[in-house]
């Protein structure tokens, strides 16, 4: 792969889907689902199972309609961040990076839908009555990566050289 945009992307991807799957095994093999961990305050590791997309959307939906169209979710997001990412100036490193944990973390999450039909969630952030929806580190890196890329877009490109490397 001569393109280092997508080695640097790509390698950011392994390394988030490494640690998501890893911290998901983890989860896994020492808790049991729905016990709950407190490590700080506002903070807990929870275990449960997701099985529909973000905040749980779609999770009433027959499983055979999620998986394929989770399927085709994750087949377009792929295909559009590559595209994006191809048409991303080589010198735009943090903008490479976020769209390499954008990809591990779809990456990610499409692994524990093949597996299990259903996502593994365990980060659970809340204060008093407020909860908010449980997370993993797939879904951490989507977000922080969107956000970097919602960031990036709006500073723009204009430090370093305008070259693309191919």
């Amino acid at each position: 792969m001569s393109d280092s945009r997508l080695r640097q992307a790509l390698l950011v991807a392994l390394l988030v889907v490494a640690l998501d799957q890893t911290t998901k095994a983890i989860v896994e093999r020492s808790m049991t689902l729905y016990e709950s961990i407190p490590i700080l305050p506002g903070f807990s590791l929870t275990y449960v199972r997701n099985t529909g997309a973000a905040f749980g959307m779609l999770a009433g939906a027959p499983s055979s309609l999620r998986l394929p169209l989770f399927l085709l979710v994750t087949a377009v997001a792929v295909w559009a961040l590559v595209s994006y990412l191809r048409a991303t100036p080589a010198h735009r490193r943090m903008l490479v990076w976020a769209l390499g944990g954008i990809l591990g973390g779809a990456v990610g999450n499409f692994i524990c839908r093949l597996r299990y039909g259903e996502v593994v969630d365990f980060f659970h952030l809340h204060w008093g009555p407020w909860s908010w929806p449980m997370f993993n580190v797939a879904d951490s890196a989507i977000t922080v990566g969107v956000a970097i890329v919602l960031v990036e877009s709006i500073r723009g490109g204009t430090s370093g050289p305008a070259t693309t490397e191919r």
